[in-house]
C-alpha cells in the first residue's frame, strides 16, 4: 500500500509502539480481562497496520480481518454499559467512540480495498466518479494505491481528518499526563490523589495518538 520506502519505515516504528505496548498490557499480571480484550484488540491493529504498510500484507486474508474489526468495534461499543458504573456516562461514551471509529475504519479500509481489487481483477484499478476502484499505478510516488470514485475518497479523507483530531486530543492527553508526573504531591487530605506516588498513564493515550496519527496518513495516502 505504502510505495515510498521511507514512509513505510516511519509507519512501521510508530505502528510497532501500540503493537508491543498492546501486547504487554495484554499479558501483564493483574491486567483485567476487560483491559486485556481491549489491549489485545489494539494489538491485532497495530500488528496489521504494519503488514499494510508492505506488499506482502495484502495477501492477508480479508474476512478474518473484517470480521475482527467489526466485532472490536462491537466490543467497544457494548462495554460502554458496564464501564459506565465507574464514571459518569457521557465519560464513558467520549472514552468509547474513538476507538469505535478506529476499530470501524480498519474494518472499512481492509473491505474496501479488497472489493476494489475485486472489481479490478487485479489490474490498474478505476472506473466511473461513484464506483469504488483503485489506482494501482501508485502516481504520487508515495502510495503503491489509491482509491478511486468520489464516494471511497470522500470517506477516507473524512476518517483520516477525524483519526487525525483523535490522535491530537489523545498526544495532548499524553503530554499532560507526563507533565503531571513531575508536579509536586497533592495534600493527604482537600485536594485530588498525589501524582507523584505513580505514574498517571501517559503511555495509554500516547500510543493511541500513535496509532490514530498512523492510521489518519493511511487513509490521506489512499485519497
Amino acid at each position: 500500500m505504502i510505495a515510498a520506502g521511507g514512509l513505510r519505515w516511519i509507519l512501521t516504528l510508530l505502528f510497532a509502539v501500540p503493537t508491543v505496548y498492546g501486547l504487554w498490557r495484554t499479558v501483564r499480571t493483574g491486567t483485567g480481562p476487560a483491559v486485556r480484550v481491549d489491549h489485545g484488540l489494539h494489538a491485532v491493529m497495530g500488528a496489521l497496520m504494519i503488514a499494510m504498510t508492505w506488499p506482502w500484507g495484502m495477501d492477508l486474508p480479508t474476512t478474518p480481518q473484517v470480521v475482527l474489526f467489526s466485532l472490536g468495534a462491537l466490543w467497544f461499543l457494548a462495554a460502554i454499559a458496564f464501564r459506565a458504573r465507574d464514571r459518569d456516562t457521557r465519560a464513558a461514551v467520549r472514552a468509547a467512540v474513538p476507538h469505535v471509529v478506529m476499530m470501524g475504519a480498519m474494518a472499512w479500509m481492509v473491505a474496501v480495498m479488497a472489493s476494489s481489487g475485486t472489481m479490478s481483477g487485479g489490474t490498474a484499478m478505476g472506473g466511473g466518479d461513484d464506483m469504488a476502484g483503485m489506482d494501482m499505478s501508485g502516481g504520487t510516488g508515495i502510495a503503491a494505491m489509491t482509491l478511486g470514485g468520489t464516494g471511497p475518497k470522500a470517506t477516507a479523507a473524512l476518517l483520516a481528518a477525524v483519526l487525525a483530531a483523535f490522535g491530537l486530543v489523545w498526544l495532548s492527553r499524553a503530554l499532560d499526563r507526563a507533565k503531571a508526573r513531575d508536579l509536586p504531591s497533592a495534600p493527604a487530605s482537600g485536594g485530588p490523589e498525589p501524582t507523584g506516588r505513580r505514574p498517571v498513564g501517559a503511555l495509554d493515550p500516547a500510543c493511541h495518538a500513535a496509532m490514530a496519527l498512523g492510521m489518519a496518513v493511511m487513509f490521506v495516502v489512499l485519497v
